[in-house]
């Protein structure tokens, strides 16, 4: 059990659904219509035609170049194409992703074993594969669109950077931006993970170091013991050390078993870093230096996307994060949704301290100002009725004047819940990152898609501390049943508009 039987299982899905939606489904559908083409221009060596609506940079194109490049001498032998540009066809080009989703349930299980030493590998692969079967990382395998390529390249991205090979995590970051801008915001996500890492491993170094200081103090106590007899007045400047011992064991016991508060952990890594600096200078600069080539990429294009600037101007949309925390934990509903799990985090969090009445006090006000104020409606949401968010909008969000109000306790238990399973092994600020690059991502985008969770959701699978087998096993049924119902309704329930020629077909 490992890599290859992580590979084998998921090629097992992806080879033959990839051909059913070939056969299905052999032209450009949605995006594709923007995407293909404009792959295919770069086929025929014509890498300075643009199409203007294309939002995102041409990495995709780029590898699928390479792809192809590597398929073509086959193909040519075997007389399937007589030229490269012909080679580029829609079922070659979506071929990449169904590589790319092999590839990126390899690097979860990687990653999972880098993040659990302790845990099992036949548990890490079914772990992994289980979460290989996310709908929407499933879906758009069989389609080409960015996604894939864009959550491979940010899963190599943190497994180089929890093996400490800064560089090639920064030029692995790089080409993930290269995909989609928004990976930009990961990878200073993944650098301040690696910093905060960095600090809490000079603090078990010392630790260490202080645990051996007092076993050895312990052995020559033990030793002056023996010969305390015949050294007079050495049992009382033992029973002196001794007692000093004690307390400063109690102390660093005291210490190291009270919580420090978010302000404590921020002053505690501000004061390691400042005596690390040159480790800190060593981490930081590569990532520093993408940051920097791509904030002059922003101010020489006027704008973080390329194409359809007045379709997706930067907005306040903070609801997004309401959506993503209640999405994210229905999607793993096993681990929040049961029937204890609310009676415990109840009691957990919320048993009268006034601390905890004021923050869910002030999280209800803010998810309130969220829904009522920084609630966006897209046109493209609204007009679309091939997109799933379509129906949630209008038969759940939008159903009645009261109903997204209803829903804001709900939006608050799935981010207490979320928040209660990473804080079982991540540090307060550590959780304060996630949530400050999941709003750095998500806000400005006007539109609801539920593609943009597909990275937080995966980093929470990732990092939860949770290995009860049930739950990993109901959260992949589930998948299993949601990928089917999908897939037939993009397959099998195609629709005509009265307005628009062509087949059109349900979507995420």
């Amino acid at each position: 059990m490992g890599r290859l039987a992580v590979a084998v299982i998921v090629s097992t899905w992806v080879i033959p659904v990839s051909i059913l939606v070939n056969r299905i489904v052999p032209g450009p559908y949605m995006d594709e219509i923007f995407h293909v083409p404009q792959a295919q221009e770069y086929c025929r060596g014509n890498i300075m035609k643009w199409d203007p609506m294309i939002t995102t940079p041409p990495g995709l194109y780029c590898f699928s170049l390479v792809h192809v490049a590597s398929l073509y001498p086959w193909m040519y032998v075997l007389r399937w194409s007589s030229s490269f540009a012909d080679s580029c066809s829609t079922a070659l080009l979506r071929s990449l992703n169904g590589v790319l989703a092999v590839l990126s349930s390899i690097l979860i299980y990687d990653i999972m074993v880098q993040l659990s030493p302790q845990l099992d590998r036949r548990k890490a692969t079914f772990f992994a594969v289980a979460l290989a079967l996310y709908p929407l990382h499933w879906f758009f395998t069989f389609l080409y669109y960015t996604d894939v390529a864009s959550m491979t390249l940010f899963l190599a991205m943190y497994l180089a950077c929890l093996k400490k090979n800064y560089w090639f995590s920064a030029l692995l970051g790089a080409l993930s931006v290269f995909i989609r801008q928004t990976n930009i915001i990961w990878m200073l996500f993944v650098a301040c993970t690696a910093a905060i890492d960095m600090t809490q491993s000079q603090q078990k170094d010392k630790a260490t170091l202080e645990n051996f200081d007092m076993t050895s103090s312990g052995i020559d106590d033990q030793t002056a013991e023996g010969n305390a007899a015949a050294v007079p007045g050495l049992r009382n400047r033992k029973t002196k050390n001794s007692h000093s011992n004690s307390h400063s064991s109690a102390r660093r016991k005291a210490s190291a078993s009270k919580d420090p508060g978010l302000v404590d952990e921020i002053r505690i890594i501000l004061f390691r870093a400042r005596h690390m600096k040159q480790q800190m200078f060593i981490l930081s600069a590569p990532f520093l230096f993408v940051l920097a080539a791509f904030v002059a990429f922003v101010r020489w294009n006027g704008s973080i996307v390329l194409g359809a600037k007045e379709a997706h101007s930067v907005s306040l949309h903070f609801s997004q994060l309401l959506y993503l925390g209640l999405t994210s934990a229905l999607a793993s509903a096993p681990f929040h949704f049961t029937p204890g799990r609310a009676a415990f985090l109840i009691s957990k969090h919320f048993k009268g301290r006034l601390a905890s009445i004021f923050l869910m006090f002030f999280a209800l006000a803010a998810g309130f100002i969220s829904v009522h104020f920084f609630s966006i409606a897209h046109p493209y949401l609204l007009a679309d009725n091939r997109h799933y968010p379509f129906y949630l909008w209008r038969k759940v969000i939008n159903n009645n004047r009261n109903m997204k109000y209803l829903l804001i306790p709900l939006y608050i238990y799935s981010w207490v819940s979320i928040f209660d399973i990473l804080g079982k092994t991540q540090k307060k600020i550590w959780l304060l990152a996630y949530f400050f690059a999941c709003a750095a991502t998500l806000v400005p985008a006007p539109l609801i898609e539920f593609r943009y969770y597909t990275i937080p959701f995966f980093i929470l699978m990732l990092h939860s501390p949770v290995t009860n087998s049930s739950k990993w096993l109901l959260m992949g049924l589930a998948f299993i049943v949601v990928n089917n119902f999908t897939m037939s309704m993009f397959l099998f329930r195609p629709f005509k508009w009265d307005h628009e020629p062509g087949t059109q077909r349900f979507i995420w």
